[in-house]
């Protein structure tokens, strides 16, 4: 698990002046990694690193000879069009690189000069999804969610009785995962009402899911399962993450084997990692409540307990098609806390999923599941705000939501704020929802 290091100090400065801005996300004690190329154009993928409002194109860097030794294999495995192979080194590649750049970047480092001619402003970026994700796995971290939910559908036994034992989670489909800023279309599918027969049509009901994305670094042989202690270093890092839903395909369909059409339609990673190194200064105690099961050995490490939790505050903004006419920013629907909201920490999940066996790759995706405060205004979806669509919330210029209509902008935003150290943020993560494809008769 990770310990700070120089690279956390919340007195470092860059040369990079909007660094040091007290609201920026990417100050020079976060260094995100994310895959792009120049708005517009036709030039290849890479991989870049923010600080500011700025991008340190790798491939860039690393022609120019601004690393050597660990760092230098590391920036140049990260420099091609995906992060799968920086991914793939392991924690100690990845630390390596963060303390090259971290040098590198700070005020009155000898790199400047060099690094100067490698920056691209990040409003003059297109992203692509910052791994090649091979496998796609959707747990159920979010115990308020999960209980707010349960209420709706089952009011006498909202919380099933495993969920307190094991960590929930279904393999999910991987090929539509799409990068932040990729509209996102309202799918079709069955419903069923009172009437016997199901309907067939555009979902009614769409809902966003707020979400952490964790990416996985290295990962394990076949059969060969990954034990809690060792879990974080196969953790390479956290994006935001939403996890679009249809609300009224979900109840017809995802009995036996869960959900499939109501969730398969798309998913919305943002484009920038926040290492798990990064994420140091802001980890957190795994607290169960009193009287709940204490996790099995296999679920159970030391560390995990004292730091195993992440403190990340967590916003969901709207903005509709009338308030984008009327040149009206987007609006603060909720807010929460990561911490809070899961029950399991991500390296109970890393262990949970290959304690079978199962082998994961770098670029794997674990989607956290909904992660919703215990309070009405820290809810994670529409479905819990609104409850079930029953009490429609009205926006500040009027319009009403009980879910999305088209052509609303939904935006997560996420960040990291404690005492004694420097503020880091994740970027936005948005997605526009586009009308229905019209159904074939």
């Amino acid at each position: 698990m990770g310990t700070l290091n120089e690279t956390h100090d919340p007195a470092l400065r860059s040369w990079v002046a909007s660094a040091n801005a007290a609201d920026t996300d990417f100050p020079i004690q976060n260094l995100p990694l994310a895959v792009f190329r120049r708005r517009g154009s036709h030039e290849a993928f890479r991989g870049g690193v923010a600080i500011g409002t700025q991008i340190v194109d790798l491939a860039a860097a690393v022609a120019r000879g601004a690393f050597d030794g660990a760092a230098a294999r590391a920036a140049q495995a990260a420099a091609g069009d995906s992060l799968n192979a920086l991914m793939a080194l392991g924690p100690a590649a990845w630390s390596a690189l963060r303390l090259s750049l971290s040098r590198a970047l700070r005020e009155g480092a000898a790199a400047q000069p060099l690094l100067e001619s490698c920056l691209v402003p990040q409003a003059d970026a297109d992203y692509t999804l910052p791994a090649r994700i091979g496998d796609y796995t959707d747990f159920y971290t979010g115990i308020h969610h999960a209980t707010t939910v349960g209420k709706l559908f089952r009011p006498d036994n909202p919380l099933l009785p495993n969920y307190k034992w094991v960590p929930i989670g279904y393999h999910g489909r991987s090929s539509s995962i799409v990068v932040s800023g990729t509209p996102v279309r309202r799918p079709l599918g069955q419903t069923k009402a009172a009437a016997e027969t199901p309907q067939f049509g555009a979902s009614q009901r769409l809902d966003y899911e707020l979400e952490l994305g964790f990416l996985i670094g290295t990962g394990n042989a076949l059969g060969e399962p990954i034990a809690i202690e060792d879990a974080e270093a196969h953790l390479f890092g956290v994006a935001l993450f939403n996890d679009w839903s249809a609300r009224d395909i979900q109840p017809w369909e995802y009995q036996p084997l869960g959900p499939f059409l109501s969730k398969n339609f798309g998913s919305t990673l943002a484009p920038w990692v926040v290492t798990m190194e990064a994420l140091a200064p802001f980890r957190a105690p795994l607290v169960r409540p009193a009287g709940d099961p204490q996790p099995l050995p296999y679920l159970d490490g030391r560390d995990d307990r004292a730091r195993g939790a992440l403190d990340i505050t967590l916003d969901v903004w709207l903005q509709t098609a009338q308030m984008r006419e009327a040149g009206q920013g987007a609006v603060r629907l909720t807010r929460g806390n990561a911490g809070e909201a899961a029950y399991w920490t991500p390296a109970q999940l890393v262990a949970h999923h290959t304690v079978g066996g199962c082998n994961l790759q770098p670029g794997d995706l674990f989607g956290s599941g909904t992660l919703s405060g215990p309070g009405a205004d820290q809810a994670g979806s529409l479905l819990e705000l609104t409850q079930g669509g029953q009490r429609p919330i009205t926006l500040p210029n009027g319009e009403t939501r009980s879910f999305l209509a088209d052509g609303d902008t939904l935006i997560l935003r996420g960040s990291c704020e404690r005492a004694g150290a420097r503020r880091i943020g994740f970027g936005p993560c948005t997605g526009t929802v586009l009308p229905a494809r019209a159904p074939r008769s």
